[in-house]
């Protein structure tokens, strides 16, 4: 029997895992290794721990000693969410949250909404020496319609993981060649990781761009922030507002203009944005006045 053995990590890794399991059962699979993800609120990697250890599949966490049986496995590797280089890339077909060669590298859903693409997708590439250059095996799509938040786009996704792994699988069991296709390197962008300072609005954007980041970067990751003072504020939820003529608008972006039904309304370089949920670094409710300045 042809097994294979998965690199997976957050709430994707988890579906196709679950989902493997359930068609192809757990004798299809030689080894789990997954880790945890102090970036996002929920990272799945318990869920994923328990799940292979109640089908008796071999469980490794990222700082365990992986090596005898990777060098003893001599089937395919499949990575999900992935974010470290695996050292043995025979046999290794990574799975990327974008269309390749678009979005190369780390957060590109993320990156694809505040961007305000149309179409999402997921990309099943072969590993390479370079992230996310290797030659393309099959992709699929999804259609983008705004508002979307990263969560929803996330479920969008999921499924399009399991039915490429599906679809590889099969072919593998079945011994059929894995054609690939190479990269057009002239179409390719990248997207880069992001730290703490990337969750931070940048207000010259406009109240849509704003919009489209504050949903992009919600659960489960660490959401939208901005200072208000000395303090971190939260941003959990947004809407777009009817804009208003603002005198010297240049000089008083990210001032509240209005508070209607105790929603603040904050001027942004082009339209307005009302923060419909704000909270502080705890997720405590915040009360924002009327003289407030978010930078």
């Amino acid at each position: 029997m042809n097994k294979i053995a998965f690199y997976i990590m957050n709430s994707k890794g988890f579906y196709v895992l679950e989902n493997f399991i359930d068609k192809f059962g757990s004798s299809s699979i030689e080894y789990v290794v997954s880790s945890e993800d102090k970036s996002i609120q929920k990272d799945f990697f318990d869920e994923i721990k328990e799940l292979a250890i109640k089908e008796k599949i071999k469980f490794f966490s990222r700082f365990e000693n992986v090596a005898p049986i990777e060098k003893e496995f001599i089937g395919y590797k499949f990575a999900i969410g992935w974010r470290w280089l695996i050292k043995d890339e025979r046999n290794l077909i990574v799975f990327h949250d974008s269309l390749l060669p678009n979005y190369r590298g780390f957060a590109p859903l993320v990156n694809c909404l505040v961007n305000n693409e149309n179409r999402g997708g997921v990309t099943a590439l072969f590993a390479s020496n370079e992230y996310d250059q290797g030659d393309i095996i099959a992709q699929k799509s999804f259609e983008i319609n705004y508002p979307i938040k990263i969560s929803e786009a996330i479920q969008k996704a999921e499924p399009l993981y399991f039915e490429l792994v599906d679809e590889i699988f099969t072919k593998i069991q079945s011994g059929e060649e894995l054609n690939a296709t190479k990269q057009d390197e002239n179409k390719a962008t990248y997207s880069l990781w992001l730290d703490s300072e990337d969750y931070f609005i940048d207000w010259s954007w406009s109240a849509d761009k704003i919009k489209r980041f504050v949903d992009a970067v919600g659960y489960p990751y660490d959401n939208a922030k901005a200072y208000l003072n000395s303090e971190v504020v939260k941003f959990l939820d947004v809407e777009i507002v009817e804009d208003k003529v603002v005198e010297h608008r240049e000089r008083h972006i990210g001032k509240v203009i209005f508070i209607k039904d105790g929603m603040p309304i904050v001027v942004c370089n082009d339209g307005l944005i009302g923060l419909r949920d704000i909270r502080d670094e705890n997720y405590n409710e915040m009360f924002i006045n009327f003289r407030s300045r978010f930078k």
